[in-house]
This record gives C-alpha cells, structure tokens and sequence, in this order.
C-alpha cells in the first residue's frame, strides 16, 4: 500500500483509459478524494456513459487537463464543461488554439506553464513538453503519495525529456500507433503516411517498446498501450511487438494493457 502525504492515511489511485484512438481519447486518474480526466475527446454523452461504466459519476470530476488542442482530444470538452461546471486546465499555447476554434465558444479554461507541476486537490499533475504537429503538446505524470502515472498519447519522437519524466513511473500510458509494416501497406495519402512518421507525428509499436524497454525498472509494473490506429495497427502487433521487446530487456514482469476507441480498458486500482 502507499502512503498518502494529502491525507496522512493510506490511499488508491485508479486508472482507466476511457477510450483511445483518433476518434477520440480521453483517461481516467483518481484518488478517493479527486477525480480528473486527461483529455476529453468522445462526447460528453459518451464521456459520461463510460464513467458510469467504471463506477464513476460525471458530475463528480474535478478538472479535465488537455493535452493539445487537436479534436480527437478536446471534441466533448464544451459541452462536458456546460453540463457539469468542471475546471478545464490548459497551457498558452493550447488555449489560444481552443479558443479560436468556433466550436469552444463558451469555453472556459485555467491557464498552467508547461515545465511547472501543479495542483488538483491531493493530486500534483506536472506537464511536459513532447514532439507532436501541435500548438504547445505535452504529456503529463500525475502523482499522489507514493504513485506516479504518466501519460504521453500523441508524441513523434522520444526526447531526453520525456525518457526522464517517464522513468520513475508506476503506470504509463503510452502511444503505440502503427504497425510500420502495415502503415507502409495502408490506402492512405503518402502525405499522411510521412506525417504519421515524422518527428511531430505518431509513435510506432516498435519505437514504443523501444522507449519502454530502455526506461523499465522496478518501479514500473503496468503500461497501457493508447492511440491504436484501426488501419494501420492491431492489437496484437501492438501487444506482441512491446511484450516482446520488454522480455528481450529483462521485464517481463511488466503487465501490458491494451486500449481501444470503442470500449474502456481494464480498470486499475492501486494501492
């Protein structure tokens, strides 16, 4: 069990990927006193019924912290604000993007600076900076007491940075986008193809492994793998590729979980 600094009692922390994929994304990270959702990109209607399916209320979150401002991550964001008053927190850049877009009128957001943590009741969410065709994208590690989750869905590259902040966490939910055998064969734009591979696009299975398999120590016991392409991946590339390479390094201890669009993940309760 973990200790709980907040509260001088011992504590939970529960992580479920409500949906991931680019029709829309959206993860679950709370205690038994703060609720807050990363990203928000189903529908509010949706939004809410796969809480419920987790034994969550909608009502009841505390804050939806947005990653960037691409549609597949904020679509359901106004409109989850409206219906139950939740604080939205979102850097310069990503505010300005939202802002401007038309269909945010009405949207109201609390500022944070990439680089610098900060509060949402006992938990301390701290941003960092990942490569993705964005305004100011980040990842993010959310820590209570003694857990740590961290969270990097749509990143081009890894960088020096996001090894570091991933690498003292417990639980990770990371991109694994496309299979590169099967985006190569994909019916898509070679545009998009290059897009997909370039430094601000998508992570591939194997990149993905790579990284996880280059951080992975003792403290990391559960990886969630988000952003799944319907095209140009599956679920048992992308499982098979990191199991693998996980096991090649001397973790096979790690338990690797899938997300998907339709559907919430495993639920993961931690304590």
């Amino acid at each position: 069990m973990a200790y709980s600094a907040d509260n001088g009692k011992f504590g939970m922390l529960k992580v479920c990927v409500l949906g991931s994929g680019s029709s829309g994304n959206c993860t679950f990270v709370g205690t038994g006193k703060t609720r807050i959702l990363i990203d928000a990109g189903l529908s509010a209607r949706k939004t809410a019924e796969r809480l419920e399916q987790i034994g969550e209320r909608a009502e009841e979150i505390d804050a939806i912290c947005v990653s960037h401002e691409h549609g597949d991550h904020i679509a359901g964001i106004r409109v989850f604000q409206k219906n139950h008053g939740t604080a939205v927190y979102a850097n310069g850049g990503t505010l300005e993007a939202m802002l401007n877009d038309l269909k945010q009128e009405g949207l109201t957001c609390r500022r944070f600076t990439t680089g610098s943590a900060f509060g949402i009741g006992d938990l301390t969410v701290e941003p960092f900076s990942v490569p993705h065709d964005a305004y100011e994208p980040v990842g993010f590690i959310i820590r209570s007491g003694g857990f740590s989750v961290g969270i990097a869905t749509d990143l081009g590259i890894v960088t020096h940075l996001v090894r570091e902040k991933l690498r003292t966490c417990r639980v990770i939910v990371i991109e694994a986008n496309h299979d590169e055998a099967l985006l190569h064969e994909a019916d898509r734009p070679w545009s998009l193809k290059q897009r997909i591979r370039g430094n601000q696009g998508h992570l591939s299975n194997r990149a993905a492994a790579a990284l996880m398999a280059e951080i992975a120590g003792d403290g990391l016991e559960h990886l969630f793998l988000a952003h799944l392409s319907s095209d140009c991946n599956s679920p048992d590339h992308a499982r098979k590729t990191v199991e693998t390479m996980l096991a090649e390094a001397g973790h096979a201890h790690i338990a690797v979980r899938l997300t998907c669009a339709d559907c919430v993940s495993e639920i993961l309760e931690l304590e």
